[in-house]
């Protein structure tokens, strides 16, 4: 394993169960994502409900990682979120098992990574973002909700965008990204 992050390599990580309906988002939109052509420096994995392999391959080096994943914040369902977490120990719910493989949404695999961070000496990715999207359903059910199925193409069109290093303002619903952003992110350089 890498000791230190590569300058400008990206993972673009698709987590969420495929059988919980709209959990699938993060899968389904990876697909989109990846149907075109992504620049050198950029790796794009499905990782579905495999959080532990994440967090490991996370440590081979990266300067940046985006997870796209279902992202319940209290909006519409199919609003499309840009979030940077903030940096610092995540800790899991209480009810809910760290390292349950099959269960490690974006908090806990970020959790896992610091530690695993800390005990190689390697170094986490200098930026994490996150394009989330908000279910409507994850319930039992292949297939997404009609609302989420149709975010995936704006999703997969953020997702482009931030690895051309047109950056919006994370924390900011799709609908107010353009005009959410300033002069300082435009002229952010690339992931």
């Amino acid at each position: 394993m890498s000791a230190s992050a590569t300058p400008g390599r990206v993972l673009v990580a698709g987590i969420g169960n495929i059988f919980l309906s709209d959990d699938g988002f993060g899968v389904e939109t990876l697909r989109s994502v990846s149907a075109g052509e992504l620049p050198d420096h950029v790796e794009a994995v499905d990782f579905g409900v495999r959080g532990v392999h994440l967090a490991y391959q996370v440590l081979e080096g990266y300067h940046t990682l985006i997870l796209v994943d279902a992202a319940a914040r209290g909006g519409p369902p199919g609003t499309v979120y840009l979030i940077e977490p903030e940096a610092g120990p995540v800790e899991s719910a209480a009810d809910e098992p760290l390292l349950d493989g099959h269960r490690m949404g974006p908090d806990a695999v970020l959790a896992l990574l610091g530690t695993l961070a800390a005990g190689t000496g390697t170094e986490p990715p200098a930026r994490i973002l996150v394009v989330g999207c908000e279910p409507e359903s994850l319930d039992e059910g292949i297939g997404l909700s009609p609302a989420v199925a149709a975010a995936v193409g704006e999703a997969a069109a953020l997702v482009r965008r931030l690895l051309h290093g047109d950056v919006p303002t994370p924390d900011t619903p799709r609908g107010d990204v353009s005009a959410a952003e300033t002069e300082a992110d435009r002229k952010a350089a690339p992931c």
